[in-house]
């Protein structure tokens, strides 16, 4: 069956269409209009802007990075064995669905979230998050499934390309509906704000019907048997030892450990950045988190073309260099011009570097596995311990200076530790023959 999957248009253009669905929660939730809303809604409440979250008094910026990490924590610890229950059994599809819905309902839930109850926000928010990361472990696991070696790179810059015109259409309207609260019989933005959390969960929701619908639910043909929670912990180990034995795999996830770091903190942080050592106003702090995601299509696709004439290795030392680039930049940014122009070279690298990375890591899965959603939680995992240090280093950081240009000059170091393992790697353009290298 699995030799019919590959490279079928139809599974592909499925497979993208989750991209579409999930991103929306991405651009919304994380980068956009909830950070903006939290903050104003949280604003002001105590001295220096602090927050009380189940009796403990935190910064309000600082308890919003701090979630992040919680977030990415948890899911960190549960997707290796869930990823190894999908492989053993066959359901790798069921836990892509259980995750997807988690995070939209998570997502329609925050409709009530209004600052008098911070602790709603923040739970619901933890656990749409909780539901965005777990289906991108199952959603990532695919790829390898559904086209060759040749053509992972363009693929998954397609996914992430779509994944970026739905988000960017889903935040204009977004958009609209908080300038212009009226237009759309609503009593004012923060109002609207909140429209936007509850279409955000219905667009995911309801966009996944078309991967949920045609992608294949078992198609290896394994035996679903009612042990499958051992044979899930066996298989993760398996897969474990595998790791161990490829050297360029190891590399490249201590590499992209480390420059995930960065790349993640600044998708998930910029807008707080923007907010509070700039003051830029909601509509320009989304205005700039649209220029981002705009250039990130053209991204996509020019560093998929730069690793296809170069080889995937040198379009990624390009882009690493670039975001160190970029961590020093931030610390002299004042105007919002000069805001602007730094998301742009932003958006240009976002959208490369993650889409390659995802792309890279497929080519160094051995070909004769069947096992792909407990590798792609090796990589998962990879990046959600990132993000869980990353942000957390970035709030401990504005914590302790009190300034978050001081955390996000820090980031540099993170990608500079990341360009120095990726210098060791040697990837293969065409994927591993065996399961040791």
């Amino acid at each position: 069956m699995l030799s019919s999957l590959k490279n079928t248009k139809k599974v592909q253009n499925a497979w993208v269409m989750y991209d579409w669905a999930n991103s929306v929660y991405s651009l919304v939730i994380t980068s956009t209009i909830f950070p903006v809303y939290f903050n104003s809604v949280t604003k002001g409440l105590n001295v220096n802007d602090t927050v009380n979250f189940f009796g403990f008094e935190v910064v309000n910026t600082v308890l919003y990075s701090y979630s992040i990490s919680f977030s990415f924590l948890i899911i960190a610890l549960i997707s290796p064995i869930l990823s190894g229950i999908a492989d053993a059994s066959g359901k790798k599809l069921q836990f892509m669905k259980f995750f997807a819905y988690l995070g939209s309902i998570s997502c329609i839930a925050l409709f009530f979230f209004d600052g008098n109850n911070l602790e709603w926000g923040i739970c619901f928010s933890v656990l749409a998050s909780v539901g965005y990361a777990g289906s991108i472990v199952f959603y990532n696991a695919y790829l390898p499934e559904i086209t060759t070696p040749d053509k992972y790179d363009l693929l998954s810059a397609k996914g992430f390309a779509l994944g970026y015109v739905g988000s960017v259409i889903l935040l204009v309207v977004n958009l609209l509906m908080i300038q212009f609260p009226s237009w759309f019989m609503l009593s004012d933005g923060g109002m609207a704000a909140r429209y936007s959390f509850l279409i955000t969960g219905l667009w995911w929701a309801g966009f996944a019907q078309i991967p949920f619908k045609i992608l294949p639910q078992n198609p290896f043909g394994k035996d679903i048997k009612r042990e499958f929670l051992l044979k899930g912990y066996q298989e993760i180990r398996k897969v474990w030892n595998e790791v161990k034995q490829i050297k360029v795999m190891y590399r490249f996830l201590a590499s992209f450990f480390f420059y995930s770091m960065g790349v993640q903190t600044v998708m998930y942080l910029a807008a707080t950045f923007g907010d509070k050592e700039l003051g830029l106003p909601g509509d320009q702090l989304i205005i700039t988190i649209l220029i981002i995601q705009i250039v990130a299509i053209a991204g996509s696709y020019f560093f998929a073309f730069i690793s296809k004439k170069y080889g995937n290795k040198q379009s990624l030392v390009i882009m690493v260099m670039i975001w160190v680039g970029i961590c020093a930049g931030a610390y002299y940014v004042y105007t919002v011009y000069e805001f602007f122009a730094l998301a742009f070279i932003v958006g240009f690298v976002m959208g490369g570097i993650q889409s390659l990375s995802r792309s890279t890591f497929s080519k160094l899965i051995p070909r004769n596995t069947t096992d792909h959603a407990s590798y792609f939680s090796f990589y998962d995992v990879t990046e959600k311990l990132a993000i869980v240090l990353g942000t957390f280093s970035y709030g401990f950081i504005e914590q302790i200076t009190g300034s978050m240009r001081n955390s996000a000059l820090s980031l540099g170091i993170f990608f500079l530790v990341g360009l120095g393992f990726l210098l060791l790697v040697t990837i293969p353009k065409k994927g591993l023959n065996t399961e040791r290298a």
